[in-house]
């Protein structure tokens, strides 16, 4: 399953121009920067329990309790997309006040805005006020968590040093994974077994307590983590802010990236939506297999994570972008037509095949931007990459689920039965498949731009 989408580009260090890149604006004294990365460590992985009972396959399971028609689906799936559209002001946001203080209200306010979630099932109002309750939840929280994930980016690209980035976030992501991985089994499990015991309202409920538990947990550790000597506000950030937008398309490295981040996330956006759902209503997978596919996934990702960074070390984050790039170009085709015989053998050949390569696609998404991007700029650079990312994203996500509802739900092509969902699948194909080279046009930043012609 394609429990990876189209990685959003974060956000970077607000830090005035003509600062040098020194290791004591990057994390201060040793021992604090350890603690400080420590504690990160453990928010990621508190914060992986908030997505795993309010979000992913759990969203979907609300979706189809509050019975969302496909259009909606890809509404709901396509939100942490279309929300990148406020990275611009988020990084202008960032500047003013300084990353760790935007980070941590942000983030707090974000997963405290899931509480309407624990009365939703409970409510005596009709089915539509519910729906729309549920869309507003959705959209208040991943909103904030896209102000916080800027700041917090913008806050630790300062707080983690250059020479051991990709080493640190290599790990951080695999054990933040893991993390969301076993706690999303379990809420797979609770709520199929509720489905059968008529309890899913309780269950759902009970899942978004957890998830706020968890959040409220995140707070004291952000709290714990110290703000870099060296990142100070920027006064000037509304002319930069402008400035370094219309730079971004002047820039030819920038440029390239950007050409390859909006037909990318095209692609994928068309379908990663749906994927989930023909799990769960065309394969008749139940939440409990489902989860645990994406727990196969994750652990996937969890032993290819630490290989890629060292991959990403040796061989830059170039040339690991363009191989995953076209090694995923497979990966939705193998839900083309499972029969239940061999269902199980393409749920592990999911899991190993795109566990591996969303693991090398995820690490050199976020490293490209971070070193392309002019120091003094970089913020507002990433933020035009992630709000340009987001709505090809999410325009791709909504002309899917209108396809989807348009389309009959069984179609024939060359005489064999295809469901509407698996034409989609085949649509994100051929996307991967032409937006691929564009990630060979991409500038390889270890080289000189004149070696790359």
């Amino acid at each position: 399953m394609e429990d990876r989408l189209a990685d959003p580009i974060p956000a970077a260090p607000p830090i005035a121009p003509g600062d040098p890149p020194t290791e004591d604006s990057a994390g201060g004294d040793t021992d604090r920067t350890k603690r400080s990365l420590a504690y990160c460590t453990a928010e990621g992985m508190t914060a992986e329990v908030v997505t795993a009972c309010a979000g992913g396959a759990t969203l979907i399971a609300w979706a189809l309790y509050l019975q969302c028609s496909p259009v909606l689906v890809a509404i709901l799936g396509s939100l942490p997309f279309l929300a990148q559209i406020v990275q611009l002001p988020s990084a202008l946001l960032t500047s003013r006040l300084g990353g760790r203080r935007v980070a941590i209200v942000a983030f707090t306010a974000s997963r405290l805005s899931l509480l309407p979630l624990v009365v939703i099932p409970f409510l005596g109002a009709e089915l539509d006020t519910k729906r729309d309750l549920l869309f507003a939840v959705a959209a208040a929280n991943t909103l904030l968590a896209v102000v916080g994930t800027n700041a917090w980016t913008s806050w630790v690209g300062e707080l983690v040093p250059a020479t051991m980035r990709c080493r640190y976030f290599g790990m951080r992501s695999a054990l933040t994974t893991l993390s969301g991985a076993s706690v999303a089994l379990l809420a797979g499990i609770v709520i199929q077994r509720s489905e059968l015991l008529g309890l899913e309202p309780i269950a759902l409920s009970g899942l978004a307590a957890v998830a706020i538990v968890a959040g409220l947990a995140t707070a004291p550790m952000l709290r714990r983590q110290h703000e870099p000597e060296g990142a100070r506000p920027d006064e000037n950030g509304c002319l930069r802010l402008a400035a370094a937008a219309s730079c971004v398309l002047r820039d030819p490295a920038s440029k390239r990236l950007l050409a390859y981040q909006v037909a990318w996330n095209a692609a994928i956006g068309i379908s990663s939506s749906f994927f989930a759902l023909h799990l769960l209503t065309n394969l008749r997978m139940g939440f409990a297999l489902v989860a645990a596919q994406a727990a196969a996934t994750a652990l996937v990702r969890t032993m290819a994570t630490p290989v890629w960074g060292r991959a990403l070390d040796r061989l830059g984050p170039k040339r690991v972008l363009v191989f995953c790039s076209f090694g995923l170009f497979v990966t939705p085709l193998v839900w083309l037509s499972p029969s239940p015989s061999v269902l199980l053998w393409v749920i592990a050949l999911d899991a190993l095949t795109a566990g591996t390569l969303w693991a090398g696609h995820s690490l050199s998404a976020f490293e490209l931007p971070l070193a392309i991007a002019p120091r003094e700029k970089r913020p507002y650079y990433l933020a035009t990459f992630a709000a340009a990312g987001g709505l090809a994203f999410a325009a791709a996500a909504l002309f899917g689920g209108v396809l989807a509802q348009l389309l009959p739900d069984t179609l024939f092509l060359l005489g064999k039965p295809v469901q509407n969902l698996q034409v989609l699948f085949v649509l994100s194909a051929i996307g991967r498949l032409m937006s691929a080279p564009l990630a060979l046009r991409v500038l390889d930043p270890r080289k000189p731009a004149g070696a790359i012609a």
